[in-house]
């Protein structure tokens, strides 16, 4: 990873991108291996991995490498995109080639002017005679849109046909390749699609971020016309959790550094005296503050990875399960905490970063200890699949205020079934009851707040996801007590002093969170818009 950053990261000349040395064996390793297609259908060549076992998986390749993950990435979810919308000659086409990494794929949304607004994409597909169409426009921030890992990619892209209705009701999703694919599978000519350039970027700079003209390119519908954002949104549930995995891996990484480092620097003396007398001084694990940058870095990494687990285990029930009722509380419950995967857990990741690198003082701020590369790749997954901003306001307007909090009321009867069930010699059982009680009540608030003044939701957003964030590491530590109550051994005991330094340390932000949501959106809006552009 460091390598590829420190080259500059993929390369461009002449409408072609080359990735950083190295890239291209590792790529051929992983899709020999089936990673490509962990957790992919079968019938297609995936192994068809349940999505708790791939969650976990998938952190541990973000944490060593966010630049190369990003090229499997796109391509797992163009195939889940195929696999749910398309014909079955275009399944058979695409997805067996994409899990032997044979060809990749990208998702093509954004424009220069649109943004989290698609409905006022520009992108035209005018219809060809054969049934095919000519796709004309250009994309930005395309992840992977070029490069040199595969031998095709596929391209999806969100356009509208000639009459189309306006807004994101006009829609079409299309298959365009980079080159065109002869009837007997072989690779023809080169489509009119090409990178213009690619973006000089903060961090992930061996991932190739481009801008995409396609210039008439031939492309082919996937799904019905005027459908295409639904069958683009097919995949965002898994990517929005991807994002919030790539923050648990950079956490972790931050974290195993942070601690190693803190182990071998020897500074000073502990408060209570020479905990190491035969060496120059203790290692700075012995100070109260490194061991508190320490364990709130741990307790939110272990908290957002059983919190992923368990969003990876309501995406396997819709999956799978033959039960209806299950499949639908699995779907309301994957809807309310898809924004509180990708946001709130990118969220602490940052935090837990920069509390890492902090833990190396002025080291960590130098290049060649890596923390300041981890914190520039970090940061970009708290913007794309969504800023997380837009996800907050997802959570408060279509998860809550829309449905009257019917989604959180569901989550939160969930969550006080479980905590009942604890032995009362836990600590977390009443604390979690609590935080239940404090959840209901200013969901409860918000929901008649938001009818009486338009701005309030909004104004309030970020504060309520994190709330929310805060309620479900709560009960994955209430989950991780039960377990850990029932073992002797020092590693699920050390399991317990961890959730009650949460409850302890941690979750106290959920009063401040309360109080800022009670304070209301007039301060926030009181100001006119002059204000922000005046001088004095």
């Amino acid at each position: 990873n460091r390598p590829a950053d420190e080259e500059g990261g993929a390369q461009f000349k002449n409408g072609e991108v080359t990735t950083p040395a190295g890239f291209k064996e590792a790529f051929k390793q992983f899709a020999e291996g089936g990673w490509v297609g962990l957790g992919a259908p079968e019938e297609w060549g995936g192994q068809n991995m349940p999505k708790m076992l791939t969650v976990l998986a998938d952190e541990m390749i973000w944490s060593t490498n966010p630049s190369f993950m990003l090229y499997p990435l796109l391509t797992v979810g163009a195939g889940m995109a195929i696999s749910d919308r398309a014909s079955q000659e275009q399944k058979e086409t695409y997805l067996p080639k994409f899990y032997t990494g044979e060809w990749s794929g990208t998702m093509c949304l954004t424009e220069p002017h649109s943004g989290t607004d698609l409905g006022i994409i520009k992108t035209k597909a005018e219809p060809n005679e054969d049934g095919s169409y000519n796709i004309t426009g250009t994309k930005i921030f395309i992840t992977s849109g070029e490069h040199d890992l595969s031998e095709n990619i596929i391209h999806l892209v969100l356009a509208k046909t000639p009459n189309a209705p306006a807004g994101s009701r006009g829609i079409s999703l299309f298959i365009v390749p980079k080159f065109l694919i002869n009837a007997d599978g072989s690779l023809g000519e080169r489509n009119t699609v090409a990178a213009g350039s690619i973006e000089h970027k903060m961090g992930i700079k061996g991932s190739a971020t481009c801008v995409m003209n396609f210039d008439g390119a031939k492309g082919y519908m996937v799904g019905n016309e005027n459908e295409g954002l639904a069958g683009m949104f097919v995949m965002m549930n898994y990517e929005r959790l991807s994002m919030g995995i790539q923050g648990i891996g950079a956490a972790e990484f931050a974290y195993q550094n942070a601690a190693q480092y803190a182990t071998d620097r020897l500074q000073g003396r502990a408060s209570t005296g020479a905990k190491s007398p035969e060496k120059p001084a203790d290692s700075i694990l012995v100070h109260g503050d490194v061991r508190r940058m320490l364990l709130n870095v741990r307790a939110n990494n272990e908290a957002s990875r059983a919190f992923a687990v368990y969003v990876g285990q309501q995406l396997d029930i819709t999956k799978y399960s033959t039960n209806p009722e299950a499949v639908r509380k699995a779907t309301d419950r994957v809807a309310l905490l898809t924004p509180i995967a990708k946001a709130y857990l990118t969220d602490k990741a940052l935090d837990s970063a920069l509390e890492a690198q902090m833990c190396f003082g002025g080291h960590g701020y130098i290049r060649e200890w890596g923390m300041e590369q981890c914190i520039r790749d970090l940061r970009i997954s708290q913007i794309y699949e969504g800023t997380n901003g837009v996800q907050a306001i997802d959570l408060i307007g279509r998860k809550t205020t829309k449905c009257n909090g019917s989604y959180i009321a569901e989550y939160i009867a969930e969550i006080r079934e479980f905590a009942q069930s604890l032995d009362d010699s836990l600590t977390i059982k009443t604390v979690t009851l609590e935080t239940c009680q404090q959840l209901e009540d200013i969901t409860k608030f918000i929901v008649e707040q938001s009818k009486l003044n338009p701005d309030f939701a909004n104004s309030i957003a970020v504060d309520y996801l994190h709330a929310v964030g805060l309620l479900s590491f709560v009960y994955m530590y209430a989950r991780i007590s039960k377990a850990a109550a029932a073992k002797d051994d020092s590693y699920f005991q050390n399991k317990l002093v961890l959730a009650n330094y949460y409850v302890a340390k941690v979750l106290p932000d959920l009063s401040a969170r309360i109080q800022r949501i009670q304070a209301g959106a007039e301060l926030v809006m009181q100001l006119p818009e002059a204000y922000f552009t005046a001088q004095a």
